[in-house]
């Protein structure tokens, strides 16, 4: 089996649509994902996931189930040092010194993330996408899955950055923290995990493509730099913070 998790094109926040070339990049992505036989789509209910898959869709003639629980990733924490914000956006020293938020099993422990929802966040995607899998064959049994009707159909997810961290934090059993702080989906972005099956009837996931924007490339279009901070701090044209 695989899955394509797949970031919105550019966004405007604004209207929780499209910038003009968030349309282009999502015409392109199409382009793209039309040549994959992809068997079901799933998108999130927002604005900008909708119309990124709208391409997708249309060329594929195919109708998305839309999934809440796809949404962005909605927990608000009190961050050190910073204002309330979501828990993807820290500075590196306030978190990569905490052993705890490389523990899978404990990151949610510390002490900003025990005063707010994310326990029932993150449970609320781990469930949602088991659910999925547990319909196209594949039942979770503690960290491994069950390959209870073994396949090799391809499903689409649209959503977004923060949630799809969250779906490979529970599928590959990493801490999300290190995930949101150390990879970046940029806009329209295909991320492609796959399942092995190297035991009969004993399946993992694995990622063999990561934020791949190779759709862009081919058509000479460069990638978005929403969603990152300056790769140098002295970088003006660049956001800081």
């Amino acid at each position: 089996m695989k899955i394509l998790i797949v970031r919105h094109a550019e966004p405007d926040y604004s209207i929780d649509s499209l910038t003009e070339k968030g349309w282009k990049e999502a015409e392109y992505l199409s382009e793209r994902l039309e040549k994959m036989d992809i068997k079901d789509i799933y998108v999130s209910p927002l604005g900008r996931a909708k119309d990124t898959a709208s391409f997708t869709l249309k060329k594929l003639g195919k109708a998305a189930t839309e999934c809440d629980w796809l949404r962005e990733f909605p927990t608000r924490v009190a961050k050190p040092n910073k204002e309330d914000g979501i828990a993807w956006d820290w500075l590196p020293a306030d978190w990569s010194g905490v052993d705890d938020f490389y523990d899978v099993s404990k990151w949610m422990n510390y002490e900003c993330f025990k005063n707010s929802e994310i326990a029932k966040d993150y449970e609320k995607v781990a469930n949602g996408i088991d659910k999925i899998l547990a319909n196209h064959g594949y039942v979770r049994d503690g960290r491994i899955y069950r390959a209870e009707n073994a396949n090799n159909d391809t499903i689409a997810l649209f959503c977004h950055f923060g949630v799809e961290c969250v779906i490979l934090s529970h599928i590959l059993n990493i801490s999300p923290m290190q995930l949101w702080h150390g990879f970046c989906a940029l806009p329209s972005s295909v991320t492609t995990v796959v399942t092995e099956e190297r035991r009969k009837g004993i399946a993992y996931f694995r990622t063999c493509g990561f934020g791949d924007l190779s759709h862009l490339y081919a058509k000479g279009e460069e990638p978005s730099f929403a969603a990152r901070f300056c790769e140098c701090y002295d970088n003006e044209d660049e956001r800081r913070d």
